[in-house]
Parts: C-alpha cells; sequence; structure tokens
C-alpha cells in the first residue's frame, strides 16, 4: 500500500517531486534507483511526504470509506491545467490554499461528500450566494472544464510556492528607460479624458479616446486585470492582474506604449503610487506599491521603472481572536492626501495599514484594528476619510487618516460592495457616502460630514431601493444630479443587464430602471471628465461600451470592436487620480 502510495504521489504531484528533484518516472514498483534518490531527501521534506502519503493511503483504504466511490483524481497535463485554472479564477474568492475566504472553503473534506457531478453543476451554474455561473453565466468554462476543476477541488490543497525577490526581480523588465521617454505630449489628444479599459479574459487593456470614442490603444497585461490606478501627474497608468502581473503605460507617447513590467508574485489585487507633495517634499510619482493575495505581502516598487525594492509580508494574527493567519491577503490600497502613506487593507486580519514610504530601508507602519475581510473602499468628499467594506461582516469600516486612528463601523446590509463607493449631498442629510450590497437589492448611504451634521455622522440615513441584489459598482460625479447602480451578481438575467438611476435631488420618488442589453451582464459605471456622460461595461465575450447622456437618461452611442472581450471596470484620468467619485 506505501509504494502504491508513493508512486501514485508522484503522478498526482509532479511539481513538489520535480522541485525536489528525486523521482523521474512514476513506475508500477519503485526501482533500486528510485529508493536511492528518495534517500537523498532532506528530513523535512520527509516528513512532508510521508505525510501527505499517509493522506493518500487513507482515501484509498477501502475499509475507511466503504460506501464512497473513488474520486478520479488528475494528474499530468489534466492537474496543471486545472491547478492554473484555480489559482488564476477560483482561489481570490476561496483562498490560495483552498481554506476559505469570500467563499466557502474548498477542502477535501468540504468537497468530496458533494461529489464531482454536483460540483462541476456549481461551478458551471453558479450559486444564489453571489458566485458567477462559469459556463451559463459568464461563459468561460465548457462543462468538461467545470468538471475538471471539480475534480481538482476534492484533491488535497498543494500550496503555491513563495516568490522572493530573486524571482521577482527576474521577471522585471523595462521597455523603455526614464531617459527616453517624452518629457511632453507627443499627441494632440485630450488625454485626460483618455478611459483605461480592461479586457478582463483577453489580459489586455484597451485605452479609449472619451472624446472621438476611438480606441487608441490596446496594450497587453496581466491576466483579468482587476483595477488601474493613475499616478497623480495623470501621464501613467499602473495596472495589476490577478496573476500579479504590473504593468506601467505611458499616455503621453505615441503610439501609446507599456514602458515596464514586473510579477510580485502569484496573485494580486491592487496597485497604487505615491501621491504626497507638501512645500518641503515631493513624493508624486517616486514609488508604487502592489498588493498580494499570494505570497501574502506587499511589493514596494519604483514608481518609473517597477523596481522591485522592498518585500513585507502580511502573514500575522487576527485583530479579534488573536490567532495566527497564514494567508491574509491585501484588497485596497490607496494614497493618503495628508501624509506619505499608503493605506493598506488586509483581509483576513483585519488590520488596516498606514505604511509611511517616506524612509523604506527604515519603514513605518501603523496598524489599525478595524473588521475582517476588508475589501474595496474610497474616499469621502472631504478625502480625509477612508470608507471600506468589511463585506462578509456586513460592515463598513471608516479610518481617519489625518488622526490615524479607526473612526467608525457602520452595519449597513448584506455583503456592502461599495468599490470606490459614490459622495453626493443627501437634501435631508448632508454629505454622503454610499454602498450597494450583494447580497440584497439596497443601497445605504452613511453620513460623513462630523462637522457640520454630527447628528447623522457615520450612521445608515437613508436606505434605497434599487432593481435588483448582487451590485457590485455605484458613480455618480460633482457635475451630476443622478446617482447610478449595477445588479451585475443578481439572480435575475433582467436585472444583470440593467441598471438603476436615481435623481439625488429627489431620493424619495422611485427610481429609473433602464435595461441596457440582451447579452452578457452590466458592470461598472464611470463619468468623463466633465460629469456629463456615463460609461457602462457589457460583460460579455463579444462585449460593448455604452456612453449614455447623464442629464437626459439617453443613449448616445455603443463603442463596438472585436478587441473589447469582455470589458469590465472604465477608468477616466482626471476623475480616478484625483479620486472624485
Amino acid at each position: 500500500m506505501k509504494k502504491f502510495g508513493i508512486v501514485f504521489l508522484v503522478s498526482v504531484f509532479p511539481l513538489v517531486i520535480m522541485g525536489a528533484g528525486i523521482v523521474q518516472k512514476a513506475e508500477a514498483q519503485l526501482s533500486q534507483k528510485a529508493e536511492e534518490q528518495l534517500s537523498e531527501i532532506t528530513e523535512s521534506f520527509r516528513r512532508y511526504l510521508q505525510s501527505v502519503l499517509e493522506t493518500i493511503e487513507a482515501e484509498v483504504k477501502p475499509e475507511a470509506q466503504p460506501s464512497e466511490k473513488p474520486v478520479a483524481l488528475l494528474a499530468g497535463k489534466e492537474y496543471e491545467n486545472a491547478n492554473w485554472e484555480y489559482f488564476n479564477r477560483c482561489g481570490g474568492c476561496h483562498g490560495m490554499l483552498r481554506k476559505g475566504a469570500t467563499g466557502p472553503a474548498l477542502t477535501p473534506d468540504k468537497t468530496k461528500p458533494i461529489g464531482t457531478e454536483k460540483l462541476a453543476k456549481i461551478i458551471f451554474n453558479g450559486t444564489e450566494g453571489g458566485m458567477p455561473g462559469w459556463g451559463a453565466g459568464v461563459n468561460v468554462y465548457t462543462k468538461d472544464d467545470a468538471e475538471l476543476l471539480a475534480k481538482y477541488i476534492q484533491m488535497e490543497p498543494v500550496a503555491p510556492p513563495e516568490f522572493n525577490m530573486k524571482e521577482i526581480r527576474a521577471t522585471w523588465k523595462v521597455h523603455v528607460p526614464v531617459d527616453k521617454r517624452p518629457t511632453k505630449p507627443m499627441h494632440n489628444r485630450n488625454w485626460e479624458n483618455f478611459f483605461a479599459v480592461i479586457l478582463r479574459d483577453a489580459g489586455k487593456i484597451a485605452i479609449i479616446d472619451g472624446d472621438t470614442k476611438e480606441i487608441v490603444s490596446v496594450q497587453d497585461s496581466g491576466f483579468a486585470v482587476h483595477t488601474l490606478r493613475y499616478s497623480k501627474s495623470g501621464r501613467w497608468l499602473y495596472t495589476i492582474g490577478r496573476d500579479a502581473k504590473a504593468t506601467i503605460v505611458d499616455l503621453w507617447m505615441d503610439p501609446i506604449q507599456t514602458v515596464a513590467e514586473v510579477k510580485t508574485g502569484l496573485d494580486a489585487r491592487s496597485i497604487e503610487s505615491s501621491k504626497y507633495e507638501s512645500k518641503k517634499v515631493n513624493y508624486v510619482d517616486k514609488l508604487a506599491v502592489v498588493g498580494n493575495y499570494w505570497p501574502p505581502s506587499y511589493v514596494i516598487l519604483d514608481g518609473l521603472t517597477l523596481e522591485p525594492l522592498k518585500i513585507v509580508s502580511t502573514r500575522s494574527y487576527t485583530y479579534d481572536t488573536q490567532e495566527y493567519h497564514p494567508e491574509p491577503r491585501i484588497a485596497s490600497i490607496v494614497a493618503s492626501h495628508y501624509y506619505p502613506e499608503w493605506v493598506i487593507n488586509v483581509k483576513e486580519t483585519g488590520h488596516i495599514l498606514l505604511v509611511d514610504y517616506s524612509d523604506i530601508k527604515n519603514l513605518k507602519v501603523s496598524a489599525i484594528e478595524s473588521e475582517r475581510f476588508l475589501h474595496d473602499g474610497g474616499w469621502d468628499k472631504s478625502k480625509r476619510y477612508f470608507i471600506v467594506a468589511a463585506n462578509m461582516r456586513d460592515k463598513l469600516v471608516a479610518v481617519d487618516t489625518k488622526t490615524k486612528k479607526l473612526k467608525a463601523i457602520v452595519e449597513t446590509g448584506v455583503k456592502p460592495h461599495p468599490g470606490r463607493g459614490a459622495n453626493f449631498k443627501d437634501p435631508e442629510f448632508g454629505w454622503v457616502f454610499a454602498t450597494p450590497h450583494l447580497g440584497e437589492a439596497t443601497v445605504a448611504l452613511i453620513g460623513t460630514d462630523p462637522k457640520h451634521n454630527p447628528e447623522n455622522a457615520w450612521k445608515v440615513v437613508r436606505r434605497l431601493k434599487v432593481g435588483g441584489d448582487g451590485g457590485l459598482f455605484i458613480k455618480t460625479h460633482p457635475e451630476s444630479n443622478h446617482l447610478w447602480v449595477d445588479h451585475t451578481l443578481s439572480k435575475d438575467i433582467d436585472a444583470q443587464r440593467s441598471v438603476t438611476v436615481y435623481d439625488i435631488r429627489y431620493l424619495n420618488a422611485a427610481p429609473t430602471i433602464i435595461k441596457l442589453t440582451d447579452k452578457g451582464r452590466i458592470v461598472h459605471m464611470e463619468y468623463n471628465k466633465e460629469g456629463n456622460e456615463v460609461w457602462i461595461s457589457v460583460w460579455d465575450r463579444q462585449g460593448e461600451i455604452i456612453v449614455y447622456d447623464d442629464k437626459t437618461l439617453t443613449e448616445k452611442t455603443r463603442i463596438k470592436d472585436p478587441s473589447l472581450v469582455t470589458p469590465t471596470g472604465k477608468f477616466n484620468v482626471y476623475n480616478t487620480r484625483l479620486d472624485v467619485y
């Protein structure tokens, strides 16, 4: 039985075996040569190997599980494909170690009782809890693909490798040196009204002229880019893929080019640059930072070349139960307007880190205890308070970045997901911050003006009904009277393809619900620089960008092109660099 387990391990865990350099081929029985190779394994690896063998033996013993059919496990190319798919598409919600996060744990004790057939249906069709149907919903997987992953998640999890500085530096490339870049814009376009559009499944970014609606450039990026950020100057576009590949795109060049890239790990979600300046110091565009999911860490980079400078681990203890967590991932990052600091949100431990980047050799980090499962967030109107969703705890957390202390924790509804949120002046309650929810069809408004409206500050002052649950993003603009909400992850197909629009002057009135498409899903709204147009993505393999007149709520045009493959987030240069939302 033991030899069977070792032979099985060689076929199922090729990366582990190759990494140790101990076995070249699995045979019916271990050869003498293999036995000699095994004797050379270090003691620590021997213990790890033995534990895996014992797990396999326990699984295949008929007397241990007499009523279960053996799971058809994967090996070779099938295993590699499933492994890649999990780490790049599933790990973000279920954890790279499959121990659960936003989504439930997918360890064998949870998945094997469900079985391959039911698991494949869940993967293909999605769930009512908010997971999209990767086959029926977003048309990414075939039924065979879903079955492959269903088998994979019944196997023992294999931790992905760590990514150290040597490995990061090996991926670093500068395509255009700093001294070879232009000193002024080389084209006559209104680049501050450019929109950078994530082409999620294509691994690309489209740059669209907001004035002419022309696609100016399509640039390679990481896989399934999660977010985009611009430098404070607006010239540099920073992208981060879920595969942890970061790039800088120079919007002044003609043609527009990607000037540098680096891969900071295996999985990431956030990127930001240094933006603080005063009469004494100027850090604008000097540094950048990437927040990794795996390895759990943040990586500080040169802001113009992406040269990796420092890795900082986030492995730590949860703020509440004081339990060690091996995989505390970084969600959103923003740059403080008060100090040379980044606000870095660590999901699983519930800590908000204020990282002082003025001296990275002697790094100063303030850790604020807040709430667990921190996700996306944005600034209030004053840009003093950063407001972030602890979505699995149904709360928003507000941090005062001037005093560097927790300001408030507000329960808003089931799974708030504000994106960057929306700020506007409620006619009754003053300045508010708005968030939709994944788990219910409501928008919550919380008061954010403790100076002028202290009685309303850090409370839910109003709840608005929307056309569907599954809300991912909300948007308004200082020049607009409207508030737009999507329902991307709603269980209702019509809701997925619609938006809800409120007139913020008359919030007691019924909103307008607009169905925009008969395919895919609607996701993410973004205003142009002037605040009179709203751009909306049709998330589909044959995607579109719908441009609406914000004043009349009428469609102006549709941007269609074969390159627009699964467009999702769009980021206007002017609004994003100045945190206008």
